[in-house]
């Protein structure tokens, strides 16, 4: 074969691409297996795998598709996905672009609402304290559809039970794609304004793709920040949103979120009634109360006999004025005494005495140091005596007076005989002069 027969692999890669965009069987794929290799690529194309016992297949859903779906895909996840089978010519690998996914055995709309709800959850969103409802509201902002049922329950209920208080609807979507989105700007319009006691949000049962904008994360996000306490009305008793967990007060239904929300005027008339008439009679007991104890209070000797009060006063006044003349002549006698020490000591501090103090003072000093000066001389003199005499002990003339001498040799003292030999000459020092001699023989002393 020639080399212009050869395909190159661009043009292998474009048949087989072909191939697989018109076969009618991969142009919609139902597939089943579970994710791997997937990293959640936020506002991004996400790239994944999906794979069973012996077999794996690149995925890849495109940014558009991925925003459509309602929860969020994890590693290992079993998923149900729908999408073309092609082949990305650039490395020669065949793989699925997904179109739409949703979790295997479960919903996905069930999937990402327990997802988010245990995302909350940890975050401590349910389990924050809770905001109390006003119990005497003046204006209840609702947040719900104009034509639906729900205003036309809140405003009949509230209007049966508690007349004066003003209903302010705010209209919001509360089905589809846009609604969250709407619920969100009402909840946050009515914290803008700020002169709201109640904030009432909710709508009608339905499936759970119906109510599922109370179950964004958005929406639940701008209930837990609302200033305004805010009941939950969405659905039915059994339909539970995440809407309702966040809210400070769920009501089963929308009329219950109006009784919960409004007190009834009658009883609370009824009421303030009751409280009047015990509180007049309570103000009465209480007078009468005061009233008796009036009575006792001058009936007392205090008001009988008033110069009684002062008694025990006047007999404390003359036990203090004895007290205070015994103490101030207690401290005049201690004053004189401390006086009369202070004036003997001034007397002996006067410049007299101490001149006269310092002479005597002068005079035995002088006498010390006489008989000090006496003392150590006679104590030196014996010193020098002493020392005298024991240096005449030990003086070499003291010693050879006593017949002994010494021998030298060349101004050397001979201590050995091995310092010297027969023939040498010697000079011998006595007391009174010098003698040379020979030395003639040596006898070394005999060892034992």
């Amino acid at each position: 074969m020639k080399p212009s027969d050869y395909l190159t692999v661009s043009a292998l890669t474009t048949y087989i691409k072909r191939k697989f965009d018109v076969d009618p069987y991969l142009g919609k794929v139902y597939l089943t297996g579970e994710i791997s290799n997937f990293r959640l690529r936020k506002n991004a194309h996400q790239y994944f795998s999906i794979k069973d016992d012996h077999a794996k297949i690149s995925a890849i859903m495109f940014k558009s598709a991925f925003a459509k779906i309602k929860f969020t895909p994890e590693e290992g996840m079993k998923v149900l996905v729908v999408g073309r089978i092609s082949l990305y010519e650039a490395s020669g690998s065949y793989q699925i672009y997904v179109e739409r996914m949703e979790p295997d055995g479960v919903g996905q709309f069930y999937q990402a609402y327990e997802q988010l709800k245990q995302k909350l959850a940890a975050e401590g969103v349910f389990s924050a304290p809770k905001k109390t409802l006003p119990r005497f509201p003046k204006r209840i902002a609702v947040v719900t559809s104009p034509s639906g049922a729900v205003i036309r329950d809140i405003i009949t209920t509230t209007r049966r039970r508690y007349p004066i208080a003003q209903i302010v609807l705010f209209p919001a979507l509360v089905q589809g794609n846009e609604a969250a989105g709407d619920i969100v700007r009402q909840i946050e319009r009515v914290n803008r304004l700020g002169n709201f006691d109640t904030l009432i949000i909710g709508r009608g049962g339905g499936s759970i793709e119906d109510l599922w904008p109370f179950n964004e994360e958005a929406v639940a996000r701008a209930i837990f920040d609302s200033r305004i306490p805010i009941i939950s009305s969405v659905g039915h008793e059994t339909d539970t949103t995440i809407a309702d967990l966040v809210a400070d007060v769920r009501a089963a239904t929308p009329t219950a979120a109006a009784e919960l929300a409004v007190p009834v005027l009658s009883d609370v008339l009824l009421q303030i009634n009751q409280d009047r008439v015990r509180l007049l009679n309570a103000f009465q007991h209480e007078l009468s109360l005061y009233d008796e104890r009036l009575k006792k209070l001058q009936n007392t000797y205090v008001f009988q006999q008033p110069e009684r009060l002062y008694e025990g006063y006047s007999q404390k006044v003359d036990q203090l004025s004895n007290q205070l003349e015994q103490t101030m002549t207690h401290r005049i006698s201690l004053v004189q005494t401390q006086l009369s020490a202070t004036s003997q000591r001034l007397m002996s501090a006067s410049p007299a005495t101490q001149i006269n103090q310092y002479r005597q003072n002068r005079l035995d000093l002088v006498a010390r140091l006489n008989r000090g000066v006496q003392q150590n001389f006679v104590q030196q003199r014996q010193r020098v005596a002493e020392l005298a005499q024991s240096l005449d002990y030990l003086s070499p003339l003291k010693i050879m007076g006593r017949g002994y001498s010494y021998v030298t040799a060349n101004d050397q003292v001979i201590s050995k005989v091995t310092q010297v030999q027969p023939g040498d000459s010697v000079v011998m020092h006595l007391t009174d002069g010098q003698a040379t001699a020979k030395i003639d023989t040596i006898q070394p002393n005999k060892k034992d």
